[in-house]
């Protein structure tokens, strides 16, 4: 077929020139031929099926995973062409009128792309239907999904073929954005189009700055809420392996005044719809999400990608990471790692047939390498995806930006090669390493590969040296994986060479991710106290209190003292981040508290630290919320405490940290029925003259007629009353 794609480019598109392979891949569709198209996310996968779709006679059906992705593409379709129906979708969210409507506008030669989802491409009725049309080729879009090995798998997918042949034959091309070798295998002999040509465009894309952090508990929402405070106005997508996660960073994020909202399946579709939409129109600025969102939402400033958890592939990671900078322009992509993460995705695989275990665990092991390694993080993306990349230093991502220090590996990889060849190149890494370091295990006993004069020969080096060793290994062509036989490592042929002929070879050791920081993050903050701010709080505090005629502890505690002198708020909001400061405190008693601090650090040259701490959004915040709500409907106290499943102590515990935080509370309803007026009064008035709101100093000073209880509960009204 003789076309001028360039004028019809012009035509439908308004683009003048082709993108990369696009020209070559729409020639090879209208021709005809079974086509496998592997381009990187933001390369112009859509472009490549629909324009032929326009140029060729009859229907182009498209089998698409997502319903976001069908409505996103059919409304920029429809918005091109001067008519309505050239392009429509076929899934679940449609009613029969909406169907009727389709099918009409396909039987008049309207439609020239149909979007079907691959459940709804099974129904018995539109295969029949589909069976009377003209269909020009089919479509398979994000095609991985149809690979056991691919990051998506959907069993729905094997059953493609099988529904293209009772349909009716026509070409195929099958896109995808991320895929190994052996994904792309498995892809076209399911789909039966092992003659396609193949079009695969290079996975670079250098303006995506890769880094990995370690995820230390107390410590991410932090540092996601600092980045993100750092790139203000910039949208961006965080990417939460559960739907809990999603909503709790969601509320942290709305917590500390980023324009964020939470996006999972187990939202309903109009809320997520609604949510894209907001993104879309930058009205949000930030979206956390399971991996549910993204396919298909075609914007192309997205400037970051936070990884909250590491995911379960590299295929995954690489195509989340995709959505970023697909203008050419800035795209930070984060991830934090943790051990911890790695060993609760293995354990959610416990269920699974074995077969699926053993898949899921490679793919994860190739997930912490990339994460663990010190060698460039392009260079081991491009390597897992078959591709060559020759620079030493990418100048992009954080090993590149920070490089480690190299160290001489020559002899620790011959001891790698010397195992894999006297194994018979049988075994996985894993195995390879328990048998250099002299492991008895069961395996290796079984075998008998303890017995071996090799075993054992690697025991005398640093242990956290073979992985690097064996990954850097395959980097630099000395072995292979062979991923069709579950990782199995082979020697290639300069391997062997190597073997004749050592030369050195020089590598990176891998990072450490250390779990056992999680607990101790926070600790010794006080250590940091600035003792001249601190005595300067103590004077200022002394002074407010005289002229409200309160003690001292009423208009800030000690310890809110110490958190003020630590890190330094300078501003009413930073305020309300230390502890025992809610918003009524630090507005009544707040401002020359923040100016005093601000003048110390200017006149001082002081650098604050960053990371003040980040509004949370607590676990307890919704019980608060009930006690507050029931105390203003004067339930009783003890009332309270049974409905929420308290001891009595344990609620006082709760609306004192109500108090203390600055929220008035009027409990005097349950005073009157439980206190005597006179005793009231008394403990009212000795807190009124005391310089502590020590209870154990209160007990003693008021002497035996009065209970602890008494003394907490009128303590709360004073508070409530005089520092609220």
């Amino acid at each position: 077929m003789k076309v001028n794609l360039t004028q019809k480019l012009k035509q439908y598109f308004g683009f003048d020139t082709f993108k990369g392979d696009q020209e070559a891949i729409i020639r090879n569709v209208l021709s005809g031929k079974n086509t496998f198209v592997l381009m990187p996310t933001g390369g112009g996968k859509s472009l490549c099926y629909q324009l032929p779709s326009l140029i060729l006679d009859g229907t182009a059906i498209v089998i698409s995973p997502l319903i976001a992705l069908m409505k996103n593409q059919v409304d920029v379709i429809n918005g091109m062409s001067e008519t309505d129906g050239v392009a429509h979708y076929l899934n679940s969210s449609l009613n029969k009128a909406a169907i009727d409507l389709v099918k009409a506008d396909i039987m008049d030669g309207k439609t020239k792309l149909l979007y079907v989802a691959p459940e709804s491409l099974t129904k018995e009725e539109y295969v029949e239907f589909l069976k009377s049309c003209k269909i020009s080729f089919y479509a398979i879009d994000e095609a991985h999904c149809i690979s056991e090995w691919g990051h998506d798998f959907r069993p729905e997918y094997r059953r493609i073929r099988p529904i293209i042949n009772e349909i009716g034959e026509a070409p195929v091309i099958a896109l995808t954005a991320t895929a190994t070798d052996k994904v792309r295998t498995d892809i076209k002999k399911s789909l039966g189009i092992l003659d396609a040509t193949e079009f695969k465009s290079s996975f670079n894309r250098p303006n995506l700055y890769y880094e990995v952090r370690p995820k230390i508990a107390k410590d991410v929402d932090k540092q996601i809420v600092k980045f993100i405070k750092q790139n203000a106005g910039k949208s961006g997508i965080i990417y939460c392996l559960s739907r809990k996660k999603v909503e709790e960073l969601a509320a942290v994020l709305c917590a500390n005044d980023i324009k964020a909202a939470p996006y999972h399946a187990g939202l309903d579709s109009a809320t997520r719809s609604n949510t894209q939409d907001e993104f879309l129109m930058e009205r949000i600025d930030v979206i956390v999400a399971t991996i549910a969102f993204g396919m298909g939402i075609d914007k192309p400033d997205v400037r970051f990608v936070i990884h909250y958890d590491i995911p379960k592939s590299l295929e995954g990671y690489y195509q989340e990471t995709g959505r970023a900078g697909r203008d050419g322009g800035e795209g930070k992509c984060i991830a934090f790692y943790s051990y911890k993460d790695l060993q609760k995705l293995e354990k959610f695989m416990e269920g699974k047939p074995v077969a699926e275990q053993d898949i899921g665990r490679q793919l994860l092991q190739e997930t912490s390498a990339y994460a663990e390694s010190s060698v460039c993080r392009r260079k081991l993306l491009l390597h897992y995806f078959g591709e060559e990349y020759n620079q030493e230093n990418c100048g992009n991502c954080d090993n590149c930006l920070h490089p480690k220090m190299k160290v001489e590996g020559k002899k620790a990889l011959l001891i790698v090669l010397d195992a894999v060849q006297v194994l018979k190149e049988d075994f996985r890494s894993d195995y390879v390493i328990d048998f250099v370091m002299g492991k008895i295990t069961e395996d290796i006993v079984a075998h008998k590969h303890d017995k071996l004069e090799e075993f054992g020969s690697g025991e005398d080096e640093n242990p956290k040296l073979w992985n690097p060793v064996i990954r850097q290994a395959l980097i630099a062509g000395y072995l292979r994986k062979d991923v069709e036989n579950y990782g199995l490592l082979k020697l290639t042929a300069a391997g062997k060479k190597f073997m004749k002929k050592p030369c050195s070879f020089m590598i990176v050791e891998d990072k450490e991710f250390n779990d056992d920081d999680d607990d101790d993050l926070m600790e010794g903050q006080g250590s940091a106290l600035d003792p001249e701010l601190y005595s300067m709080l103590k004077d200022l505090r002394k002074k407010i209190a005289k002229k409200h005629g309160l003690p001292p502890y009423v208009v800030f505690m000690d310890g809110s003292l110490e958190q003020m002198a630590t890190v330094y708020p300078i501003t009413l909001e930073e305020l309300q981040n230390i502890q025992g400061v809610g918003a009524g405190k630090a507005r009544k008693f707040g401002k020359e508290f923040v100016d005093l601090i601000k003048k110390h650090c200017e006149e001082n040259e002081i650098e604050r630290p960053e990371d003040l701490r980040v509004r949370t959004v607590a676990k307890k915040s919704m019980l608060k919320v009930k006690i507050i709500q029931s105390i203003d409907r004067q339930v009783a106290l003890d009332d309270i405490a049974n409905a929420q499943g308290l001891e009595f102590d344990d609620l006082l515990d709760e609306v004192e940290a109500i108090v203390y935080s600055g929220t008035k509370l009027n409990i005097d309803y349950f005073l009157e029925e439980v206190m005597d007026d006179d005793h009231v009064d008394d403990i009212f008035e000795y807190f009124r003259e005391s310089d502590t709101d020590d209870l154990k100093v209160a007990m003693e000073e008021l002497g035996e007629d009065y209970s602890e209880e008494e003394v907490r509960l009128v303590r709360i009204k004073f508070l409530s009353e005089l520092a609220n």
